[in-house]
């Protein structure tokens, strides 16, 4: 299933950017005491208790200021708060509760969705007493906590945790034995055409309108005995380029795609080659660890000559420099060119992200790696590779013991995953190497 997605939201300057940035153990959000720094939702993986979840992070509800900033912010918040499935509303201990704080509880009552209401700033046992003046607003009990000193913040988790789905509340997309697929990419590359190809009918829009596809659409296909799950999404755009809301609410449902998916069939177009908008794209399906198909699309439209499959795909391997693995098929949707191979790459990069790799197998091919090219010395002192085990699949993950993990060099771990990858082949999928020293725990 989908990661659970929590929406951040309150009046300016209450401390959401800071909650923000400490879930996320990074500074994604900017920090500062001016209200309405933050304008845009804000994503980042966060994990509490062995859940991960998505948080989104918004700006500052003014509901009397109606110059266009504000305005937009507002509904970007009310988007953030359409797709979350757990709202965390933030307020401040210190000004108790003001006008804009009563809205803001009233547009998220009307929204229907669990709430965890926290009041920050309560830093001292006054201003706790105070905060208890918060249980007026209506939504709930609320959790005294200080972002700044980082108190109760545990207690917190907790609350938003236990308002996430069950992880068996899951349907038959659980069966494992389906390959679930998310078609992805920027709006009007063709995803919706090349879904309807594979599927066999028409069951989305096709339209020249870039952005027709609002919602995920999942169809379930069987193609010479395997079980596919097709999820068809809108297209990502860049943010200065997104104007109406309910396309911003689609770019959600698009992470959401790719999270539950096993393969994702990355949809190019061919003649306006590779964008930044691609690889940020790209770059999403290769960090959740996903099998991915890169697919070329509009090839007939494409000038070509005898080297134009072979010149384009250095281009991909040099602008896609992360997903050297990622197999590419150049298709056209309205010929229906090379759709048919799609299935079929498709089952090999899922049975390559599932692979699994005997340990006795692992550490010969391993043994035998490092015979052939012998770690460099660092710091005067030798690599020492002593056992390697898999850990987990989709993606294969693989965990080295070394005697000092610390001189593990970067391009001798890439020389590691070159030589698995020679082994057994993993093409279309990611795979992870973990670098542990003898006594640490996998």
């Amino acid at each position: 299933m989908s990661k659970p997605i929590v929406a951040i939201v309150g009046r300016p300057n209450v401390g959401k950017s800071t909650l923000f940035n400490i879930f996320a153990d990074s500074r994604i959000s900017i920090v500062e005491d001016t209200p309405g720094v933050t304008r845009d939702r804000l994503y980042a993986e966060a994990e509490w208790l062995d859940r991960r979840f998505t948080m989104v992070d918004t700006g500052g509800i003014e509901i009397a200021n109606t110059d266009s900033i504000s305005v937009s912010i507002r509904e970007q918040a009310k988007i953030a708060i359409e797709e979350a499935d757990v709202i965390l509303f933030v307020c401040d201990a210190r000004t108790g509760v003001t006008t804009d704080d009563q809205e803001v509880a009233k547009l998220i009552r009307q929204a229907r969705k669990p709430v965890v209401l926290a009041v920050n700033k309560t830093d001292t046992p006054t201003q706790e007493m105070e905060a208890y003046e918060f249980y007026n607003l209506g939504i709930g009990e609320p959790f005294m906590i200080s972002a700044a000193n980082r108190l109760n913040l545990g207690d917190l988790l907790d609350a938003i945790v236990d308002h996430f789905p069950k992880e068996d509340d899951g349907d038959d997309e659980d069966n494992e034995d389906v390959i679930k697929v998310a078609i992805i990419g920027r709006p009007n590359v063709g995803k919706s055409s090349i879904f309807n190809d594979i599927i066999g009918q028409t069951r989305s829009i096709v339209s020249d309108v870039a952005g027709t596809t609002r919602d995920a659409i999942d169809v379930p296909v069987m193609k010479d005995g395997q079980t596919f799950l097709f999820i068809d999404t809108a297209g990502m755009r860049r943010k200065g380029k997104i104007d109406e809301p309910i396309e911003k609410y689609s770019i959600i449902r698009t992470l959401r795609a790719v999270d539950r998916s096993d393969v994702v069939l990355m949809v190019l177009n061919a003649v306006e080659g590779i964008t930044e908008q691609d690889k940020k794209i790209a770059g999403y399906a290769h960090e959740a660890g996903k099998g991915i198909v890169l697919v070329v699309n509009k090839w007939d439209l494409y000038e070509k000559d005898n080297n134009s499959t072979v010149k384009f795909t250095e281009t991909i391997r040099k602008e896609l420099i992360f997903m050297p693995y990622a197999n590419v098929v150049f298709v056209s949707a309205l010929t229906q060119q090379r759709i048919s191979r799609l299935p079929e790459l498709i089952k090999d990069a899922a049975e390559a992200n599932a692979m699994r790799i005997s340990t006795s197998v692992l550490n010969q091919v391993i043994t035998d790696a490092v015979a052939m090219n012998q770690p460099p010395m660092e710091k005067g002192k030798n690599l020492k590779i002593l056992f390697a085990t898999q850990v987990k699949v989709k993606p294969p993950t693989f965990v080295l013991f070394v005697n000092e993990p610390e001189i593990m060099h970067f391009s001798y771990q890439r020389y590691l995953e070159n030589k698995l990858r020679d082994a057994f082949g993993f093409q279309g999928t990611p795979i992870n190497l973990i670098v542990r020293g003898k006594n640490e725990d996998q």
